[in-house]
């Protein structure tokens, strides 16, 4: 498709917007946790679901992205995602029941799963200066994602303790995203991508894998953390202040570590060795977690692992494609494959608090995952490596 011209600060704008608007309806939620659960009695299982699926269709969506893609353009997908994030959370307002916030959590997650991956073929397409722009998506992620963790409890209070009102609150967000998406999308050359040239999922690409592997591992200790970081500082004796506070740290610490790294490694490269450390930064804070030390300390050495770690994720399939097409494929089959595997993550965390009234054996499990994880990206820059021999062979 012919690149069109759009002036780079609606561009800007429109991509500074979507990406606010990809973690609020998640990460609103666990502060309020125990007060939803007590209105709704409902279990730490079903409530984990609150997480968990939107970040299951956030796997299931991301590969039906590029078919949609396909069809309607990548901006106006884009645009019609923003509506249904939107809609699903303002809808959580008025629907204060259990199967009313677990469809808002499916209505979003489905929004969230298809916009995703297409932001980065949008960065892939329209800014050259690709790792800046990786840097101000994975920070308007942690940013959103922040506001969210941080304001909920204060909105709560200020909306006379309505935790639908203060999860509702942010389709704000949304609002301020469309002019931007309508203007682009309504653009006369921006159509639908029929008669381009299409990259198919690579399915048969032993890094797309590697890579899809990490961004599930990945993303299941994040999530885990997203969704019971609060209830675990509780479980610890703080108050329910102190456990938002402590989940906005971890979400706040992610913002300079999100724009610092990929501005590091554009500039250093040894994407293995960035990718090693910030994971080591997570398994410091697991550990001190299940050691009883101080969890705003753990929530410190988390939030420098998970802040280094996400924006790292979104450039890989960046640097390894050519065209905004195969960034798109590559970022489908990474996002899909890993936010399944990464949904399992919250959920499971759910599950063994159920059945051993404590978070030390699922805070034992997400140090393994983590050790694993570092395993993965070890075979990723070996794969990576062998890539680059083979391409100098062959010139």
């Amino acid at each position: 498709m012919e690149l069109i011209s759009l002036p780079f600060l609606l561009l800007f704008i429109a991509l500074l917007a979507a990406s606010l608007n990809m973690r609020p309806v998640i990460t609103s939620v666990s502060p309020l946790l125990s007060n939803i659960q007590g209105d709704l009695a409902m279990s730490s299982l079903h409530a984990s679901l609150l997480t968990t699926l939107p970040v299951l269709c956030m796997g299931l969506f991301a590969p039906v992205a590029v078919g949609i893609s396909r069809r309607f353009g990548m901006e106006r997908t884009i645009f019609a995602s923003m509506v249904l994030i939107g809609a699903a959370t303002a809808a959580r307002g008025v629907l204060s029941s259990a199967g009313g916030l677990i469809i808002t959590a499916l209505a979003a997650g489905v929004g969230i799963g298809i916009a995703g991956p297409l932001l980065s073929g949008f960065i892939k397409r329209y800014f050259p200066g690709r790792s800046a722009m990786v840097s101000v998506y994975s920070a308007a992620l942690v940013l959103g994602a922040s506001l969210a963790a941080g304001l909920s409890v204060p909105l709560y209070t200020w909306l006379d303790n309505s935790w639908q009102l203060s999860l509702a609150v942010w389709a704000v967000l949304s609002l301020v995203a469309l002019p931007a998406w309508w203007r682009i999308a309504a653009k006369p050359s921006v159509q639908p991508e029929a008669q381009s040239v299409h990259a198919r999922l690579p399915l048969a690409n032993k890094r797309a894998w590697l890579l899809t592997v990490f961004f599930g591992l990945m993303a299941s200790v994040f999530y885990s953390l997203t969704a019971w970081l609060a209830p675990i500082a509780m479980s610890m004796g703080y108050s329910r202040h102190d456990a938002g506070n402590l989940l906005t740290l971890f979400t706040l610490i992610q913002i300079p570590v999100s724009i610092l790294v990929p501005v590091l490694v554009a500039r250093f490269q040894r994407r293995t060795l960035w990718l090693v450390l910030c994971s080591l930064f997570e398994l410091s804070g697991l550990l001190l977690l299940l050691g009883s030390g101080s969890p705003f300390l753990s929530a410190i050495l988390l939030g420098i692992g998970a802040g280094g770690l996400f924006p790292l994720a979104l450039m890989l399939p960046l640097l390894m494609t050519q065209r905004a097409e195969e960034v798109s494929a590559w970022s489908s089959l990474s996002q899909g494959g890993g936010y399944i595997l990464g949904a399992l993550g919250p959920l499971a965390v759910g599950r063994i608090l159920d059945a051993s009234g404590s978070f030390r054996l699922a805070l034992t499990g997400l140090a393994v995952v983590t050790v694993l994880m570092i395993a993965v990206q070890l075979m990723i820059g070996r794969s990576s490596r062998e890539g680059l021999r083979s391409k100098e062979q062959l010139n």
